[in-house]
This record gives C-alpha cells, structure tokens and sequence, in this order.
C-alpha cells in the first residue's frame, strides 16, 4: 500500500490546546447536563459508648436516619471523638462484613466475610505521646469479596428466613466500630473471642449497604395493535410458547408475550407488557372462558401474570443423585393487570402492567451460597384440568429490578459517589425458576 499521500504526522502542541467555558458558546450545543451539583447529604449519625467516653460520627448521612447507609464504593467517613485522652495507647476503625446461611433440620451452615477494612488511626509512640481528643478517618468499601476462589459483587444487607422443615435463615450485615485501647487501666488480658484487650473501650453501629442500580434505557413507547396482533419493534422482545388442545380438530393456541428488551426495570414503577392469542377462530372460542379479562367464580384467575422471586441457599454445593441438595422459596411480588387491546378472527391481543409489591426494596443479587433471582411468570392453569380444553401452560421469563429510574441525562450519577450506581445488563435467558417437586 502506498504511503505517499499520508499527512505528515504534527507533533503535539500544549499551545494548540482547545479552549472550554462552562457555558456554550453561540455556535456551541449543549447536549446532556448530568445532575453533578446536587448536594451530599449533610447530616450526622452519631453512636456513644456505654460509658460515655466516646463516640462514633459517622458523615454525609441524610438527617435522622436509623442507621448509616452506604452505596457501592461508599466512603465510611468520620471521626472518633474522645472525652478523655489520658490512658490511651492507639485508636483503630474497623469495617466488617458477613454472610451466615443457616439450614434449619438439615443441620448445615456456612458463613463469608465480605469486607474486613481496618484503620489505625493513631497510636502512642515517643512522637506522639498524647491522643488527640477528635481522629478523622475514611474508609471505602470495597466492590467485590471472594469466597472459595469465587469473585462476586459486595451483596446489600439482607435478611431472609424460610420457616418449616427443611427451612433455612440467610443474613448478610455489616457494621463499622472504633476500639480505643486503654491497657493500663488492667492488666493486659487478650480476649481470644474477641480479638482485642480487655479494658478496651468499643463503640459500634451496623449500617445498611444498599448498592443503587438504574436501567440502561427507558421503558419504550407501547406497542401498536392491528387485527393481527401487535406490531413488533427492536425495543420490545417477544417470548413465544403454546397451549396445545386435547382436541385433534382443535388448534393448539400461540401465546406471544412482549416485554421491553432491556428486561430491567425501576422497583417502584410497573412493569408494562402486552400479550396475544394466536390460533383458528373455533380454538380461540373455547379459550374464552379462560381470558385473563373473563370473570370466574373463584378469586385466582385462570390466566395470570406474575412477578416472582426464588431466593436459593445451598450450603453445602454438592449434587446427590444427579439433583443438588439446595433449598429455596418462591415469593409472588407482583400481579399483572389486563386490558383488552383489540380482536381479530384469528387472534386476540390484551395490554397491560405488573404492580410490583411495595416492600420490595432490594434488587436480584448473588453472593457465595445465596442468590435471588426475579422473573415474569405466565401461567395457564384451569380450575378443573379434566375438562379444560387446553393443556396448562407455564413460561418464565428473567427480569431484573433497579433501585431507581432510567434518566435520560444520567441526572444524578457522582452527585454522592460515581460509583455508587450500577448498570446491570439484562438478565441470561437461562436463568430458570425452580419447583418444587410433585408430591
């Protein structure tokens, strides 16, 4: 190849630098303005010692909050404040974290320590022979822990119990705690159960680790009905199964449910979707007493639509006879809505909106031996199945929830700490939702 006509290659100039304003100028555009000044917040949580003699104050907390609450990468920011300073040999800060899982009958447990930050934030020396009575100090936390050669991302604090037998109790909690030695005050006695000297004053506080998530796009512009069904855009993905008829002279029916693409969504906004019926005109007919708009006798609906979420412990990760020796529940946290959209001979379409249940606040997530996982669930399920004409019908879909909205400017993000929000892609396909076995 010929290397006659290349420009010439200039060699940089710091003179040539292009000028910036924080405004646009008159041939300038500004494209997108992110929320950047809004301000941290600026109040304290403070956590006295059972004497009294210090205290822990923790900033940038929102004002009269019950406990301390930190995003991912968080800074655990403060100081140690001390009435009396005579005495004292060193002053140190500590973060820790962990995760117990707990089987209930089956007898096993299991247990991780997702964070262990310590701070030495002053100790007695010939330079330094008194303490002062206010040490600073700032933490971060850290993205990630590992547990058994694993990497996962650091979990939200979480509680879950599964009563019954076999039952399982699973907690993750983090707390950060200052220990102020004071050796002289008795003799240097070690506690081996606590890792510190007896004599040592403590003053200790959990706080809530609740990493915020937001989708990468927005919902998209709902779906245009015809005759036909829907009309399909690159926004909203379509997830097709069939009801196949007892009947030989009679069509098995097509169900396409749409969701958007993206499959992650706000946990305080519903979910939207749309459906269609595809099949003849006589098979459509003997499904009418099964529409989801039809009204039944009983409370449950024949056709539904839910937001489901299977919280999994497995503490001892083996597989006995070929199936693994976990334990899991399986929440309902929202139920669909549905709205006729329009009929044809040979379809029928209906729209509509999952409503996701209002204690719901923490997002599907993974950590060494417990996992949550969301998804949309559509069922089929005929009061008496003998003398339905359909088979039941059962399809999952992953989803998975953000803490907070889609904003088209990213309005918000390093208003508290950049890499307190997550962008979480959408969920595999393979994800499935566990039942339990038939008995």
């Amino acid at each position: 190849m010929s290397t006659a006509n290349l420009p010439a290659y200039v060699n940089p100039s710091l003179h040539r630098t292009p000028s910036y304003a924080e405004e646009p100028r008159e041939y300038e555009q500004r494209i997108a303005l992110a929320d950047r000044l809004r301000p941290r917040p600026s109040g304290n949580f403070v956590k006295q010692s059972k004497g009294g003699g210090a205290s822990l104050r923790l900033s940038a907390q929102e004002d009269d909050v019950a406990l301390p609450v930190y995003g991912s990468g968080g800074l655990v920011e403060g100081t140690v404040d001390l009435s009396k300073t005579e005495s004292v040999t060193s002053v140190e800060v500590k973060i820790e974290g962990r995760l117990l899982i707990k089987e209930i009958a089956e007898g096993g447990s299991t247990s991780a320590k997702l964070c262990l930050n310590t701070a030495l934030l002053w100790i007695k020396d010939a330079n330094n022979p008194v303490c002062p009575s206010s040490l600073r100090f700032s933490i971060p936390l850290p993205h990630t822990f590992t547990y058994e050669d694993k990497t996962f991302p650091l979990p939200p604090s979480f509680d879950v119990k599964l009563s019954g037998l076999p039952g399982f109790i699973a907690t993750i909690d983090y707390s950060v705690s200052a220990t102020i030695a004071k050796p002289h005050l008795v003799p240097q006695i070690r506690s081996k159960k606590f890792g510190i000297h007896i004599g040592s004053s403590i003053v200790s506080t959990p706080f809530i680790y609740y990493p915020r998530s937001r989708p990468a796009s927005a919902i998209p512009a709902p779906l245009v009905a015809n005759a036909t069904g829907f009309q399909p855009t690159p926004s909203w993905r379509v997830f097709e199964s069939s009801m196949r008829s007892k009947s030989t002279t009679r069509d098995d029916i097509t169900t396409k449910f749409y969701i958007p693409t993206s499959r992650m969504f706000y946990m305080s906004e519903p979910i939207p979707f749309h459906m269609t019926l595809e099949a003849s005109a006589v098979s459509l007919a003997a499904f009418l007493p099964f529409m989801p708009t039809a009204h039944t006798s009983g409370p449950v609906k024949v056709t539904r639509v839910q937001l489901m979420r299977q919280t999994t412990v497995d503490v001892r990760d083996t597989v006995v006879s070929g199936v693994k020796t976990d334990i899991w529940r399986t929440d309902c946290i929202g139920e669909g809505t549905f709205n006729l959209a329009r009929d044809g001979p040979t379809s029928i379409s209906f729209s509509g909106e999952i409503k996701i249940a209002d204690n719901v606040k923490i997002p599907g997530f993974k950590a060494a031996g417990l996992s949550v996982k969301d998804c949309i669930l559509l069922t089929v399920n005929p009061i008496d199945p003998g003398n339905a004409p359909f088979f039941d019908m059962r399809q999952v879909i992953p989803v998975r929830l953000s803490t907070d909205p889609w904003t088209p400017n990213g309005a918000g993000i390093g208003a508290h700490q950049a890499d307190a929000w997550n962008r979480t892609p959408s969920p595999e396909d393979s994800e499935p939702l566990k039942r339990a076995p038939s008995t």
